[in-house]
């Protein structure tokens, strides 16, 4: 239902924001998946059921992720998004909240956090900031993050770019307080 046109995994290692070299360098990661849309360029009510179409994808995509990131237990952080072809509708990128936020959070063993999310309607060549926040506890700031991602020839009019990013822990030099990573409770996603 979804043909994949390509994969495009990108990875960035942050050693420093313009202070001190960090110890361990900071790593995010994003694998986009080209897709065509089977609801482009018409109206459909009933669209929920593509969900379905669409967990093994998640699945694959987080496994990749997951893969060049060096394995679950180095994943701290999580976001998802999409971008869909100016022939389809924002709700079209709708369909990943589930498909690629639970394929995360079964891959990385049954995170608490929610996922966050963004997504928008564009042109080849469009950007999507994805937001990134701690897989336990939503609260954590240190972990408050985004990562850019685009691909210069998609989404075509009639394609959706799916997105999963993941980092391996805070942000370097993050100093603004609140709750700490070795203070969550995980009791409810968020502390």
């Amino acid at each position: 239902m979804f043909e994949v046109r390509k994969f495009v995994l990108i990875e960035e290692e942050i050693h420093h924001e313009g202070g001190p070299r960090a110890v361990v360098p900071h790593r995010r990661g994003a694998v986009l998946a080209v897709v065509g849309n089977p609801f482009a360029g018409r109206y459909v009510e009933d669209i929920a059921g593509a969900m379905e179409a669409l967990k093994p994808l998640g699945l694959d995509m987080a496994g990749r992720l997951v893969g060049l990131l060096g394995g679950a237990k180095a994943i701290e952080g999580y976001g998802k998004g999409a971008i869909v072809g100016q022939a389809g509708e924002l709700e079209h990128g709708a369909l990943w909240h589930v498909p690629g936020g639970y394929a995360m959070r079964e891959l990385l063993g049954d995170a608490k956090a929610i996922v966050p999310s963004t997504k928008k309607v564009g042109a080849a060549g469009t950007r999507l900031d994805v937001p990134v926040t701690h897989i336990n506890a939503a609260y954590v700031r240190s972990h408050f993050d985004a990562m850019e991602v685009g691909i210069a020839d998609a989404p075509r009019a009639d394609e959706i770019v799916l997105a999963l990013v993941m980092t391996t822990g805070a942000r370097v030099h993050a100093r603004v307080g609140g709750l700490k990573a070795s203070e969550i409770k995980g009791e409810d996603g968020l502390r």
